[in-house]
C-alpha cells in the first residue's frame, strides 16, 4: 500500500490564501442518466418474479398473464408499500426512532384510508407473533433439553 503520509490541514500564510502546493481532491466521475435508470428501476420496484408468482396463485392454473400486466402490478404494489412506508417512517421520525415497525404500517394505513386492509394485516400480525414466540420457546426447549442429556 502506498504511505500517504499524516493527514494535514493546509497551511495559511499571512495573506490568509492556502498555498499552491496543495492539490485538489479529485471530483467523482458524473452519473450519466442510464445509470441513474437503471438504479432507480431495479431499487423501485419489487422483483418482477415475485410479482408474477403472487399474481398466478390468485388466478386459475390455465390462465395466462400478459407481461404487460405482470408490469402494471409491479408499478402499482411497490408505489403503494412505498406510500405506506413513507408515512410510517414519518411517524417514527416524529417520535425520534429509527426502526418501523408493524403497529407503524397499520397507523399509516388506517391514516391514509386502507383502514379496511389494516384490519386483515392485524390479524396477520397477532399470527406471526404467536408464530414467533411459540418458535422462539421451542428452540429453548430444545437447548434446555440438550443441556440436560449432556
Amino acid at each position: 500500500m502506498a504511505d500517504f503520509g499524516p493527514m494535514i490541514a493546509p497551511q495559511v500564510d499571512g495573506t490568509g490564501e492556502v498555498p499552491a502546493s496543495v492539490p485538489e481532491p479529485p471530483s467523482p466521475a458524473p452519473i450519466t442518466e442510464q445509470e441513474v435508470g437503471e438504479y432507480r428501476e431495479q431499487d423501485r420496484y419489487l422483483p418482477i418474479a415475485n410479482v408474477a408468482r403472487i399474481m398466478k396463485s390468485s388466478v386459475p392454473p390455465t390462465a395466462k398473464i400478459a407481461k404487460e400486466a405482470k408490469e402494471c402490478l409491479q408499478e402499482c404494489v411497490s408505489e403503494f408499500i412505498s406510500f405506506i412506508t413513507s408515512e410510517a417512517a414519518e411517524k417514527c421520525a416524529l417520535e425520534k426512532r429509527k426502526t418501523i415497525g408493524g403497529e407503524d404500517i397499520l397507523y399509516a394505513m388506517v391514516t391514509l384510508g386502507f383502514e379496511n386492509y389494516a384490519q386483515t394485516l392485524k390479524i396477520h400480525l397477532a399470527k406471526l407473533r404467536q408464530h414467533q414466540n411459540s418458535s422462539t420457546s421451542a428452540r429453548a426447549g430444545d437447548a434446555d433439553g440438550q443441556a440436560d442429556g449432556a
